[in-house]
């Protein structure tokens, strides 16, 4: 009879570990694709593209340059969403490093990044960035390695981790039409960055839209081109990195 239970009792713990794995496989397995027609049809020029390892693709200047930027993808959303944006960027004379995250998601590898940046001895001036929960994260990796890194670049995005008495500089930038980003918590947490925080409302821009991976379920309609905003964005960038 005890053997019997011992053996009911393990098979309800297997149930439930299999309801439990069986449900984190779909949450993990519906993410936003990246759309690769639509990516195709930027065009950008003037740099190279070299593949490190684990998917993460480095996006490097044909044009002398001095300045990195470490960038981490939405939650759920491919990395590969982010081509244009590191294109655009890269064309303007950044290097521009595009993390993928295992199940798309930062949060189960925070240090992602390590070894991203070996072999790249010409810059001088790193930043890390990231898109909405890409950007938490960011803030998570960068909190840790202050000394090496000059700042950090939030797209529809905030800090939870105090980095106010640092002496990084952050930029933020978000969509007016963003419905994704908790516009509550972003204000919270502005506490988070430095004093000196350079922030900018795209008009018309949503969430979605620093990727390009459609549209986003609940985000606002943007009233501009997705091209028109990553083109915007990395005006943003350039400016503050420039600074």
């Amino acid at each position: 009879m005890k053997h019997k239970k011992i053996i009911i009792a393990l098979s309800v713990v297997l149930g439930v570990l299999a309801l439990i794995m069986g449900a984190f496989f779909i949450y993990v397995g519906t993410y936003y694709k990246a759309d690769m027609e639509a990516i195709a049809a930027f065009n950008y020029s003037g740099f190279a593209t070299r593949e490190i390892d684990d998917g993460t693709i480095a996006y490097v200047p044909t044009q002398d340059f001095d300045t990195g930027i470490i960038f981490y993808p939405g939650g759920k959303v491919e990395y590969k969403a982010y081509i244009p944006l590191m294109q655009s960027l890269a064309s303007r004379g950044v290097l521009c490093i595009l993390v993928d995250m295992p199940f798309n998601l930062a949060v189960f590898d925070i240090n992602r990044a390590d070894g991203a940046y070996e072999g790249f001895v010409m810059v001088d001036h790193w930043y890390m960035a990231g898109h909405s929960l890409g950007g938490s994260m960011a803030c998570e990796y960068i909190n840790n390695r202050q000394d090496f890194f000059e700042g950090v670049i939030l797209l529809g995005s905030y800090s939870t981790v105090d980095l106010s008495k640092t002496d990084l500089r952050a930029l933020s930038i978000y969509g007016s039409a963003d419905m994704i980003l908790n516009k509550e918590s972003y204000s919270e947490n502005k506490k988070n960055l430095p004093n000196d925080l350079v922030e900018y409302i795209i008009p018309g821009g949503n969430h979605a839209y620093f990727g390009t991976y459609g549209e986003q379920g609940g985000d606002g309609k943007a009233t501009i081109t997705n091209a028109e905003q990553v083109n915007l964005t990395t005006e943003q960038i350039i400016n503050f990195i420039s600074q």
